[in-house]
Order: C-alpha cells, then sequence, then structure tokens
C-alpha cells in the first residue's frame, strides 16, 4: 500500500537551526488503540490506510512516510519561572504538514517517538497513560468547543517504559495549528540570534495572523494578536474549570491553542486556588493564577521581539508594554461574558458581574461542584442547583436575585434553557473517570472504558441517558488529588 500524506513542510524550510533531522526510533511492536476517523477525513488522509499495518507502522515511528519532514522542534523555555536555554522535542518528532479541506495548515507530530538530541537523558518514549490522557483530554477540549491540540491516533509499542515502576509504552499522533511557542522565540533570543527571531516571526505570522503583515508595525501587531487569544483562551478555560498544570512559556502556543495536556485537570468543586499538577509546588499554575501567567508568558514573548519592534530599546519596550496591555481588558471581557452566559443572561447590566462573581464566593464557600451546579442552574427555575451547596440557604439567597434579574429579560425560559445549556456542559473529563479508563487500559488490557469514556466526551452539551455517572464529582474514595507530568 502506497503511504499518501500531502505534506507540504514549510517550517522544515526554516534554516537547519531550528531544528533537528532525524527519523523517529521504531518499536517493537505496535498495535492500534483508535484512529480519529473524522479528523483524519478533515485533513484529507484516508482513515482505513491508518488503521492498515502500514498505516500502524507510520503512527508508531517505523516507517516514515514519503514527503515527511521528520525533525525535532528546538526551543527554551521558563519552567516555573526559571530559564531553561535548551529544551526542545525531546521525545517527539514532527512528520510534516498537511493542509486539510478546510484550507488550513496542520502539523502532524509523533509523541513518544524516541530520543532526539533534545532528550536530555530521556528516553525519548511515552508511557500509555499519558498517551491515553492527551487523547481524551484534547478530544474532550476540542467538543466543548475550546482551541486545542486534537489527536489523531494512537497505539501501544509493545514496549515497557521504565518510570517510577515498568509501564506499557504508547504513541499519540499530534495534530497542531503549529508547534511554535513563545520557548521557540525564546531559544534564538537567548543566542541573540535576531535574524533567527525575524524568520521565526515572519514564519509565524505568515501561518497564524497572515492580517499583522499588513499593519505598519506588523512585529508589534503579533504581539497584540497573541496576547488577544491567549487572553481569550485562558477566559475560556476558566468557564469549563479547566486547569492546565504546567503554563511553562514552552507550553505556551502562538497559535492561540491549548497544548501539552500533561498533568491537567478539571475543578470539581470551586476554588481559585486548585491545584492537581504533583510539580506545581508553589501552586504558580492554580486555577485562579492562569490569567496572570498567561500576560507573563506573553511578556516573555514580547522580549524577544523587542529588537523588531524598534531599534531605539527605550521606544520598543513602551510600545510593547502598551500592546500587553490589551491582556487584561480582553480577558476580563471575554471571561464576563462567559459567566453571564453561564448563568443565562442574554442583556448586560451594570451589575451582572458581580451577580456572577458572588455566586462563584458561594460555591467556594460551600463546596459546590462548578460544573454541575452551572448545568443545574439550566434547569427549570435553577433551584435544583441548591442540593449542591452544604448550607442552602446561602443559596437561596442569591437564587433570588438571580430570578428578580432574570425577570428583567424577555427571554422565554426554554429559549435561555437552550442557551444555558449551549454553554454550561453535562460531561467534562472528570479526573477520577479518566484514571478509571487509564487503568483499565494499563493494568488489564482493557480499552473499553477508554471508549467509552471518549464517546460521552464527544458530545459534553447533550443529556446521555445511562451515563450519569460521568457526569457526577467522585466519591470520597475516587477523588483524584494529583495528576502527572508523564515524562
Amino acid at each position: 500500500m502506497t503511504v499518501q500524506f500531502a505534506f507540504d513542510n514549510s517550517y522544515a524550510r526554516l534554516p537547519e537551526r531550528f531544528f533537528a533531522q532525524l527519523a523517529p526510533t521504531p518499536v517493537a511492536e505496535p498495535k492500534l488503540i483508535r484512529v480519529n476517523s473524522a479528523l483524519a477525513e478533515q485533513l484529507g488522509i484516508d482513515p482505513a490506510f491508518l488503521a492498515s499495518a502500514d498505516g500502524i507502522a507510520v503512527l508508531s515511528g517505523n516507517r516514515v512516510p514519503e514527503g515527511a519532514a521528520s525533525v525535532a522542534l528546538a526551543y527554551a523555555g521558563h519552567q516555573f519561572g526559571h530559564f531553561n536555554p535548551q529544551l526542545g522535542d525531546g521525545r517527539a518528532i514532527l512528520l510534516g504538514e498537511v493542509v486539510g479541506k478546510d484550507g488550513l495548515r496542520r502539523d502532524i507530530q509523533l509523541k513518544g517517538a524516541g530520543p532526539t538530541p533534545f532528550s536530555r537523558r530521556g528516553d525519548g518514549r511515552a508511557a500509555l497513560g499519558p498517551v491515553l490522557r492527551e487523547y481524551l483530554v484534547s478530544e474532550a477540549m476540542a467538543a466543548l468547543g475550546l482551541p486545542t491540540t486534537r489527536a489523531l491516533a494512537a497505539v501501544t509499542t509493545g514496549e515497557d517504559v521504565v518510570r517510577e515502576t515498568m509501564l506499557p509504552g504508547g504513541v499519540l499522533t499530534r495534530v497542531a495549528s503549529s508547534h511554535i511557542r513563545v520557548g521557540t522565540f525564546q531559544y534564538f533570543a537567548a543566542r541573540g540570534d535576531n535574524e533567527a527571531v525575524t524568520l521565526l516571526a515572519d514564519h509565524a505570522i505568515a501561518r497564524h495572523y497572515p492580517e499583522a503583515a499588513r499593519e505598519a508595525k506588523p512585529y508589534l501587531a503579533f504581539l497584540r494578536m497573541v496576547a488577544e487569544r491567549q487572553a481569550s483562551l485562558i477566559a475560556r478555560w476558566l468557564s469549563i474549570g479547566f486547569i492546565h498544570g504546567v503554563m511553562n512559556t514552552d507550553n505556551c502556543s502562538v497559535a492561540g491553542e491549548t497544548i501539552d495536556y500533561g498533568p491537567c485537570a478539571f475543578m470539581d468543586e470551586y476554588h481559585p486556588g486548585t491545584v492537581f499538577s504533583s510539580i506545581d509546588q508553589n501552586a504558580r499554575y492554580a486555577y485562579g493564577n492562569q490569567p496572570s501567567i498567561g500576560l507573563w508568558n506573553v511578556s516573555r514573548l514580547a522580549e524577544t521581539l523587542l529588537p523588531l519592534i524598534d531599534p531605539d530599546q527605550d521606544k520598543a519596550l513602551e510600545a510593547a508594554k502598551e500592546v500587553l496591555g490589551v491582556f487584561g481588558p480582553r480577558f476580563h471581557g471575554e471571561y464576563a461574558a462567559l459567566l453571564r452566559r453561564k448563568i443565562g443572561l442574554a442583556q448586560t447590566q451594570a451589575d451582572d458581574d458581580e451577580l456572577a462573581q458572588d455566586l462563584l464566593k458561594r460555591m467556594m464557600a460551600n463546596n459546590a461542584d462548578f460544573t454541575l451546579t452551572f448545568r443545574r442552574l439550566g434547569e427549570g427555575d435553577g433551584a435544583a442547583a441548591r442540593d449542591l451547596f452544604l448550607d442552602v440557604t446561602a443559596f437561596d439567597a442569591w437564587h433570588g436575585r438571580w430570578l428578580a434579574r432574570l425577570a428583567s429579560e424577555d427571554a422565554s425560559p426554554e429559549a435561555r434553557r437552550t442557551a444555558m445549556r449551549a454553554i454550561n456542559p453535562a460531561f467534562i473529563p472528570r479526573n477520577h473517570r479518566v484514571e478509571a479508563a487509564l487503568n483499565a487500559a494499563i493494568e488489564r488490557d482493557d480499552f473499553g472504558p477508554f471508549e467509552e469514556l471518549l464517546a460521552v466526551l464527544s458530545r459534553p452539551y447533550d443529556d446521555q441517558p445511562g451515563m450519569e455517572r460521568d457526569a457526577e464529582p467522585p466519591a470520597e474514595s475516587e477523588r483524584v488529588r494529583q495528576t502527572f507530568c508523564g515524562t
């Protein structure tokens, strides 16, 4: 069977110092877990081919398809606030870029494809658990309507990897608008390579922000557009209770997509200080800190672009500071608008933000489940959310104010219910349900729970009779208190 990917590898046409060219390391006995057929078809790739022996050889790294770039990308990054000048793809290899049926260019990358020059003594492999976690959560995020990388396929390798224990290995085929990160810019800026920063900025503008090229100051426009996308993305993270867990600058995509799911998690009870990541010892990337970290990350991008913005450093710095000022208003405006929609308000009034924030404060004080509270507010008169509060009188006081506010709008109860159900999911990747699916696959070679949960998460806004357990918060014995990076 002929291997057919319509590759058009623009990043690989950049100078050699942008990447290391190498082939994936073959694995012993690859077996297919899943192909994302709908995504494959969108990319113009035959899903039947991907599920064939030849396709599995490509997805596992045992065969490099014709026209592939097969490169590991160079980048640096601030990790928990500390700068590392050389990181790079230590266990991932970019096969190449394809232009889908929608006309959009996307990267196809193998994660867990073996060691690269950037592996830093690592084995370059991925354990099966993190592969399945990223597949589940990234596809759930796509179904929820958030910008995200996607999962095209997952395979087992027939080999174990050594972490704390021996674990089965896997390879994830990831699809992204690009893998250009804030840390990619930092890699060249740290070396004083302004030529490379310029080439990279021009490439990113052409790929993601072509409208910036038409502005008088294209690099300043690029910075502004990245800041706006990051602000919007993080507002949407908060609206669904998502916690990235490792918001290092090397995990911050300039395309504005959620990337690198590692120790990510979703809140059960609402609390802005919620942390799950085992490596986030000081809660730097707690749920409520994500907006400020997003601005911090974009500020690091701004530092790399200063020589491009203006040859006068003082003028460049002043211009960058002014542009970065868009982040806060963009985030707060979008987050407030999302909260209004989540509580069923179609119009804007002066006290709406205070009303929404008051609900969040009462939820925090009463250990109310984030997802279920908003979902149940959309049922009938919203009283179904009352049972989620330890002190029901705290809910009752807010509920009365809310009903009075709703009465000032002319939307019908049915129209409001439909609108609220369209923004408040019934199903998210509950941490305990994800862990149960992963454990079944790792410990019993049983992928049934993974497939079942994936199907449920593909329709997050729909009621799904018979699947109620996937919508429920964990029992105390099921609670997941930490998530792990997987490297």
